[in-house]
């Protein structure tokens, strides 16, 4: 379980500047969450701070019992790779590297890492996102739309319980945004995940459990 209290962010640039102000969040495995919110507002903020990218000026976060934030960096660090998976805009795949390498990056850090269970993973996952015959193209032999969902498989390699996605349609054209749409919320039911995206896409929204907008540096929920 996520669980989230009171989180505030405030930023020192010409004085204090107030991002994020008394949010607090719970969101249990199996559940998901959409927030919306014009540019600027603060959205991906929160989602960092919510990820352990981000340490909040005030207000804690914890998922399945564990404050990321009361770890050292290492150990943080560590928590963050084999616990939550994360889904950015720009899917920052290494362009030397084929689709399979892509999603493998993660599972390479793991001090417990076995190549063939995850490489079947791997092909497992990328399978399940239509890819199964572009195993061994680069970013560049892709559409962008295909290069999103090599970024779906690579977040979700390690079976990360919490899934963060930062406007991950947000490139897209409509067509393959509504395929990513369908991709996330799929896979999101099958893993069980607890899943949470920043999106300015009212049809991405609507097709999560529960919809919040940030507004004056605070959630305000959607009917």
């Amino acid at each position: 379980m996520l669980t989230a209290r009171h989180l505030a962010k405030t930023f020192d640039t010409r004085g204090p500047l107030a991002i994020i102000d008394d949010v607090s969040l719970d969101v249990k495995p199996g559940e998901s969450v959409a927030i919306l919110g014009p540019s600027g507002c603060g959205k991906s903020t929160l989602l960092y701070m919510l990820g352990a990218l981000e340490a909040p000026s005030a207000g804690t976060v914890t998922i399945n019992g564990t404050d990321p934030y009361a770890l050292d960096e290492r150990a943080q660090a560590a928590f963050r790779g084999r616990t939550i998976g994360f889904v950015f805009q720009d899917h920052l795949l290494l362009p030397q590297l084929s689709a399979l390498e892509n999603v493998l990056i993660p599972t390479t850090v793991d001090k417990n890492h076995q190549p063939a269970a995850a490489a079947e993973r791997a092909r497992s996952l990328l399978a399940a996102v239509g890819l199964e015959q572009r195993l061994d193209h680069r970013p560049a032999e892709l559409s962008g739309g295909e290069r999103q969902r090599v970024a779906i498989a690579r977040a979700l390699v390690r079976s990360p319980a919490l899934l963060l996605c930062d406007e991950p349609t947000g490139n897209l054209d409509r067509a393959a945004a509504d395929s990513v749409a369908d991709l996330l919320v799929s896979l999101h039911q099958q893993q069980n995940t607890m899943l949470i995206v920043v999106t300015h896409s009212p049809a991405l929204a609507a097709r999560l459990g529960r919809r919040y907008t940030l507004a004056d540096r605070q959630l305000q929920a959607q009917a």
